[in-house]
């Protein structure tokens, strides 16, 4: 039996509710339309307390700590963060500035933002994708970006943001698959030994 994948979402919105987490787990919803899999949700507004003042991983809480672990563990990512500034926002960074430079090698990393206008769109690929690059992630191709008045009551409600989202999800399928096939692979081999 195939186990399920586990996708891990971060959420760089820094209140509750947020746009950014709404649009983190449709598009997990999404995923898991199409794939047996375990979600989680990491809400950096709720673990920013936790976050100041620690310059080094060992200073973490273990509240921290459990949500980067599950993070690096995790099979796929999303990410969505809020555009604060032309960038993610600096909390979103100090998150991933703990996540070991190592960890996200070759995981599939669907990239998502919200902003309060659509000068913003380009953050996606001139922010967010070089810093997955940086990991060596495989940042999916399609990133997915909302305004404002693409949600109502912190859902979703735009039809062309709809189309996209489940586009983006089908544009990722075939890199998942692989993912699928590589832990599949992984785990025959550490029960062979």
């Amino acid at each position: 039996m195939t186990r399920p994948l586990r996708i891990v979402a971060v959420s760089g919105g820094l209140q509750r509710p947020s746009k950014a987490a709404a649009l983190a787990e449709h598009l997990m919803d999404l995923i898991a339309d199409e794939v047996l899999c375990e979600q989680r949700l990491v809400e950096l507004g709720q673990l920013a307390p936790h976050l100041t003042g620690a310059v080094w991983r060992s200073q973490l809480p273990e509240t921290v700590e459990r949500e980067l672990a599950a993070l690096e563990q995790a099979d796929i990512v999303v990410v969505a963060t809020p555009v604060y500034r032309g960038a993610y926002t600096g909390l979103f960074k100090h998150f991933f500035d703990f996540i070991h430079q190592d960890a996200l090698i070759d995981k599939p990393v669907l990239l998502a933002a919200t902003g309060g206008s659509e000068r913003h769109a380009l953050m996606i690929d001139h922010q967010l994708r070089p810093l997955f690059s940086f990991f060596q992630a495989r940042t999916l191709p399609l990133g997915v970006y909302a305004t404002d008045k693409d949600f109502l009551d912190y859902r979703l409600q735009d039809e062309a943001l709809l189309q996209r989202a489940a586009l983006a999800v089908q544009r990722a399928l075939p890199l998942i698959a692989l993912t699928r096939h590589a832990s599949s692979a992984t785990a025959d081999e550490l029960a062979a030994a």
